[in-house]
């Protein structure tokens, strides 16, 4: 089941395209496998209320990216960094997934913290977005200017 939620955001992703009129954007590249995304959306009245991504990323990257617009959409930008958060240390294996969490649906990706090569794809959106929300234009999933960098060591 899980994996066919990842392979049904690949092949019809949500919010897939450009957002006019953004409040936040960053672009985001993984050197590794190569995935470049590109991620937009605009605060109003304290939350989400639009988001959008695109560009060319492998499957996992792009399943993360779809379900992460869904979960953050209507999201105060606080509840999307504590997802943000969340799902950082969830894929990189140190989310007690048995606790409280906030991950919902989003736990179909618990499974990438036994694939160390994947991680790093399927965190990318959601370090853009909190690049994003940093205003940083440009972030990396490999450097140390990211925002994430402390976050992922600490999560």
């Amino acid at each position: 089941m899980y994996q066919e939620v990842i392979l049904d955001h690949n092949r019809k992703p949500r919010n897939y395209g450009t957002l006019e009129h953004a409040s936040h954007q960053a672009s985001g590249h993984n050197p590794l496998c190569g995935d470049h995304i590109d991620v937009a959306l605009h605060l109003g009245g304290g939350c989400i209320d639009a988001i959008a991504f695109q560009g060319a990323s492998c499957a996992i990257c792009k399943a993360s990216a779809s379900m992460m617009t869904v979960a953050v959409k209507g999201k105060t930008r606080q509840e999307a960094e504590t997802l943000i958060r969340e799902f950082t240390a969830m894929s990189t294996g140190k989310l007690d997934l048995s606790g409280d969490h906030h991950m919902g649906r989003l736990v179909v990706f618990a499974g990438i913290a036994d694939l160390p090569v994947r991680v790093k794809c399927a965190i990318l959106p959601w370090h853009t977005l909190h690049a994003a929300f940093s205003a940083v234009a440009r972030t990396s999933t490999e450097a140390e200017q990211d925002p994430m960098h402390v976050t992922i060591g600490d999560a």
